[in-house]
């Protein structure tokens, strides 16, 4: 399958797409780590959710942090359409956004320093795009799974907005929100970057450095 290097969602004010009862296929290991990208995951880890933009670089962003994060696999979430396809997504009639999701040992690799990765990754101040890539899939979001992600998530927005704020960038557009359902998305889109080195990857950043939060 051919990707352009310029993904652009269309938007209409129909309902979101039917979707399906089952899910789509995907992959069955991880490419980097060889093991199961589904499950089941050790005791003791935990989950974290983000929306960076284009999931390819997304992703890589947080499997390249190496020990203490387990497993990373890119996905679908935040719309109304079950298991939904790329090619559904990028009609801007599902809702979702491009996301990754993390699977992580909080006692190696806190929580703050997901966060650090997150904000550091992609400009948070561009609404529904990312660079070059247009549409409500490439928004940037932050999916806690408890209060401590929240209170955590919360407090880090409100710092780096300060330190952007100084440099001339205008208001953060991150949603923070109770992590919804995640849709797998297909096996070739898992790790792509491992796969496919020199492919497409518009994440950029503002160059601003995010402190560490004092806690998780």
């Amino acid at each position: 399958m051919l990707f352009s290097r310029w993904k652009a969602a269309r938007f209409a004010a129909t309902a979101p797409l039917a979707g399906r009862a089952t899910p789509i296929r995907t992959a069955d290991r991880h490419y980097v780590f060889d093991r199961p990208l589904q499950g089941d995951y050790p005791e003791g880890t935990a989950r974290a959710m983000f929306g960076l933009g284009c999931f390819w670089g997304a992703e890589r962003k947080f499997w390249q942090l190496g020990d203490g994060i387990w497993i990373t696999a890119v996905g679908y979430a935040g719309g109304a359409t079950p298991n939904a396809t790329y090619e559904e997504v990028c009609t801007g009639h599902t809702g979702h956004n491009e996301v990754v999701l993390v699977v992580y040992h909080p006692g190696t690799i806190p929580y703050g320093r997901l966060l650090k990765t997150f904000w550091e990754g992609h400009d948070p101040t561009q609404g529904m795009r990312q660079g070059n890539d247009f549409g409500a899939q490439y928004r940037s979001g932050i999916y806690v799974f408890d209060e401590d992600q929240r209170t955590l998530a919360e407090a880090s927005r409100d710092t780096y907005q300060r330190a952007i704020s100084a440099r001339g960038f205008g208001r953060i557009t991150t949603e923070i929100l109770p992590a919804p359902a995640f849709y797998f998305a297909e096996g070739e889109h898992q790790q792509y970057l491992a796969k496919v080195p020199h492919g497409y990857c518009g994440n950029r950043g503002t160059g601003i450095p995010c402190p560490l939060p004092t806690r998780g």
